[in-house]
């Protein structure tokens, strides 16, 4: 089954962890055929929000909500259930300055029957 894992932490405690780090763990992971993809954020002032309401397009400069802690990237991940998933997420090296959550990939269903991932 596959599973995101939302990396989330304080820029500064985050990028204070070594990149040499991130790419051991991620190389290790790939390795065991676990980590279908992944890739780090750049920082939020980088970031726009973007809206569609009644067809107007609406921009806002940096991420949707005011919040020390912020998105800083992801794994998608193929483990064999949620306990698995959780027992790789937390071998990720941001969890010790920060939080992972670890969420299953929902497969969509189109009006013909075939099932798709986003």
């Amino acid at each position: 089954m596959k599973y995101v894992c939302l990396v989330y932490g304080e820029e500064k405690k985050i990028g204070a962890l070594t990149d040499d780090e991130c790419m051991a763990y991620d190389q290790a992971l790939r390795n065991s055929g676990r980590c279908l993809a992944s890739e780090a954020l750049q920082p939020v002032h980088t970031a726009a929000t973007v809206r569609v309401r009644n067809g107007k397009v609406c921009v806002r400069d940096g991420p949707f909500t005011e919040t020390k802690e912020c998105l800083a990237g992801f794994y998608l991940i193929d483990a064999a259930d949620l306990n698995e998933a959780i027992q790789i997420a937390s071998q990720i090296p941001p969890a010790q300055v920060g939080c992972i959550e670890v969420r299953p990939v929902r497969e969509l269903a189109s009006t013909t029957g075939q099932r798709r991932k986003l």
